[in-house]
């Protein structure tokens, strides 16, 4: 895989930059989630704790603030300029649900949805960089929209990111399908975030082990082979064999 050394300085705008999961209980989360990848942990930002993985950080996770928030994993792109790329969201048709806002020194956030209401967020580095390693087993490997029409993804995700998505020197980490190729069309637009194993099969094992259960079997992409399951307090994610 790409990639696989930790990587130095602020990621080029309309990267997938960093995930982080709102889960009830952020004990059970760290035991989950060591346990299946590997994660140690450390200190984070207010409530939430970051992940690492051989030292270097790949996730976050956080407490929900009420019960009726849902148990996610969410992924951020990055931008230099979170004001100027949420004025961008808003006049190409998307949604701000949080406006930007600074975390200290790490640098500044902001949520947000696309025209059929995928959430997603935006990370402006500051001190924190994002992701220290990825593409590897057990760090960040690829996000998909799942989408109800993948043309007004491409036009309102192409606006924002082009150069990141179709330029000369892309490499996205960042596809788009139909809600119908996997999921039932009524579920909403949504992220999925996978993350690297070096086997599927064999993964779906220790998730199960771990209180996790299999969504989606393992089928096989363009981009790799490809798991969908939830953690043990129902956040959904994917696994991606390479």
């Amino acid at each position: 895989m790409a990639e696989t050394a930790p990587r130095a300085g602020p990621y080029p705008e309309g990267v997938p930059c960093w995930v982080d999961a709102q889960l009830p209980d952020v004990e059970a989360g760290k035991r989950f989630y060591g346990g299946l990848f590997g994660w140690t942990y450390g200190e984070g930002y207010g409530t939430s704790v970051w992940a690492y993985k051989e030292g270097e950080p790949v996730a976050a996770l956080a407490p929900k603030v009420n019960g009726r928030m849902p148990t996610v994993w969410t992924l951020h792109f990055a931008t230099p300029d979170a004001t100027a790329l949420a004025q961008r969201i808003e006049a190409h048709g998307g949604r701000l649900i949080t406006t930007p806002t600074r975390l200290g020194t790490l640098g500044a956030t902001a949520l947000a949805t696309d025209p059929e209401g995928a959430v997603f967020g935006l990370w402006q580095p500051g001190a924190h960089q994002g992701f220290g390693r990825r593409h590897e087993p057990g760090t960040f490997a690829w996000a998909e929209l799942y989408a109800r029409d993948t043309k007004v993804a491409n036009d309102f995700y192409g606006a924002l990111f082009h150069d990141a998505l179709f330029g000369p020197d892309a490499s996205p980490d960042f596809g788009r399908a139909e809600l119908v190729e996997v999921f039932p069309p009524e579920m909403p637009p949504h992220f999925l975030v996978h993350f690297g194993v070096t086997d599927a099969e064999e993964t779906l094992g220790a998730v199960q082990r771990l209180g996790g259960r299999v969504q989606v079997p393992p089928f096989n992409t363009t981009y790799g082979r490809v798991a969908v399951v939830t953690d043990d307090q129902g956040a959904s994610f994917a696994l991606l064999q390479r």
